[in-house]
């Protein structure tokens, strides 16, 4: 009898099959809804990257009619206009500086040739009695060169007009000739100037017309 119970009670194993083939057309009802709501989805995607697309390029072209824009560009405005700022102080520092470097130069050549105008002074004194000769002569020669690569210039001769600002009267005296104004008849000591600089006036006889 306990055989016999035990057989039946065994039999139901085999009922699950038929809802396994019960569950098959089940999976493929997905699959087909599925279809068409992908093609729903896809238009509604694009339009979002297009909204998402014409929000960005609206953003960035009208980015300074923000609140946020506008602090934005308040801040380009105004680091520009310090870094335009900075370089023109920095051109007028630079101008500044070069400046004061060639008027510190001028007027360390001015101080040494300053010293050196008794020294030309000799060496024009010697040539004028032919006494400019042998090794002083090429010494005498050099000097006046380099003098005159700086610049240093002598001026003043007879028979030029007079020239209150570039020569100094010493005297009055005759003039072989007729002229009709002030004239210099002679020179007693060569006038110098370092470019347009007056070192030293020229020191003349002065003939006026009669």
């Amino acid at each position: 009898m306990s055989e016999e119970q035990a057989a039946p009670a065994s039999e139901p194993a085999p009922e699950p099959k038929p809802r396994s083939k019960r569950a098959k057309p089940k999976p493929a009802e997905p699959t087909e809804a599925a279809g068409p709501a992908d093609t729903e989805l896809s238009p509604e995607l694009l339009e979002e990257l297009e909204a998402l697309a014409d929000l960005v390029e609206k953003d960035t072209a009208t980015a300074v009619d923000e609140p946020g824009g506008q602090d934005l560009q308040a801040l380009v405005d105004e680091r520009t206009a310090d870094l335009q700022r900075l370089q023109a102080e920095y051109a007028n520092y630079k101008k500044r500086v070069d400046r004061d470097r060639a008027l510190s130069r001028q007027a360390g050549v001015e101080a040494v040739l300053t010293q050196l105008l008794p020294v030309l002074d000799s060496i024009a004194a010697a040539r004028e009695h032919e006494e400019l000769v042998g090794g002083f002569k090429g010494v005498a020669e050099q000097l006046e060169q380099l003098a005159a690569k700086h610049g240093l210039e002598f001026f003043g001769e007879p028979g030029e007009p007079f020239d209150p600002k570039v020569h100094e009267a010493l005297l009055q005296m005759p003039y072989e000739g007729e002229i009709a104004e002030p004239t210099v008849a002679a020179v007693m000591q060569k006038g110098v100037k370092l470019g347009e600089r007056i070192l030293r006036p020229a020191r003349v006889g002065v003939a006026n017309p009669e």
